[in-house]
């Protein structure tokens, strides 16, 4: 290695912004999960007080994130992290209402404590919430940190920045992306495979509406593309496995392709 590579080495890190560790950002993760949902974690608490302790230690440890990195809040306030805290049980209720979505719509699980212990959908989807609620009290690169963590795990990944409704189930959800501006509605049901994008990627359309609307109880299945920012799938609408759309589709459509002697036939009903 020579000098001048070791002295521009020095220079990255002298100059590097300060930032909170992943790991110590997947622990504030995981001491969320667990508190929620003790059937994943093993931890079980017998008493309020130590309900309130883990939640102290929570809010500690947030707040000592932001206050040693100030960048990654964008107008910093104290009562940032008794927000985030106050937030759980609306969070915790809307992954309750997941949970039945992905119970119901798999007649493979047993239980809703598999769900909860094993299915990939359910710890995306519960990253993906968690990193939501952060990143609309304007905290940066944390809700990133979180569900990219998950996206790691499971194979999926969701924006913080998305705007997902209750009772979302994904089922399987290996390679399923969901961008940065997509809205879902209620009760929708994603396959593995599903991408929901934008049709540009240029840099000057970053602040713009760029991923699909998907509208209450929507059904995408395996290896579906749906994109634009202008793009809605209309409610009560079913999207076959492998289809390619960039236009809206009207509500309570049928939208599939299927593939024989050589082409590719749309269908709608």
């Amino acid at each position: 290695m020579t000098d001048k590579f070791k002295s521009l080495l020095l220079q990255k890190h002298l100059h590097c912004n300060k930032c909170p560790s992943n790991e110590s950002v997947i622990e504030l993760f995981e001491d969320v999960l667990s508190l929620l949902f003790p059937d994943y974690s093993g931890v079980r608490f017998s008493t309020l007080k130590q309900i309130d302790q883990r939640v102290d230690s929570m809010t500690t440890r947030l707040e000592e994130i932001l206050n040693d990195h100030p960048e990654l809040y964008t107008s910093f306030s104290e009562s940032a992290t008794n927000r985030f805290i106050e937030s759980l049980e609306k969070i915790e209720s809307a992954l309750q209402m997941d949970i039945d979505a992905i119970y119901a719509g798999d007649p493979a699980a047993k239980s809703k404590e598999e769900v909860i212990r094993s299915y990939p959908g359910f710890y995306a989807i519960t990253a993906y919430r968690i990193a939501h609620a952060l990143h609309n009290l304007g905290i940066k690169v944390i809700p990133r940190i979180i569900t990219q963590h998950a996206h790691h795990k499971t194979g999926i990944d969701i924006h913080p920045g998305a705007q997902i409704d209750h009772s979302f189930c994904i089922d399987h959800g290996t390679g399923v992306v969901i961008g940065e501006t997509c809205v879902i509605g209620h009760n929708v049901k994603i396959y593995q495979g599903v991408t929901l994008g934008a049709l540009s990627v240029k840099k000057v359309d970053a602040d713009k509406k760029r991923h699909p609307t998907i509208e209450p109880y929507v059904i995408l299945y395996a290896n579906s593309t749906i994109l634009g920012g202008d793009t809605i799938i209309g409610e009560h609408s079913i999207i076959g496995g492998n289809s390619w759309i960039t236009k809206s589709v009207e509500p309570h459509s049928t939208i599939h392709y299927v593939v024989g002697n050589n082409q590719v036939k749309k269908l709608k009903k």
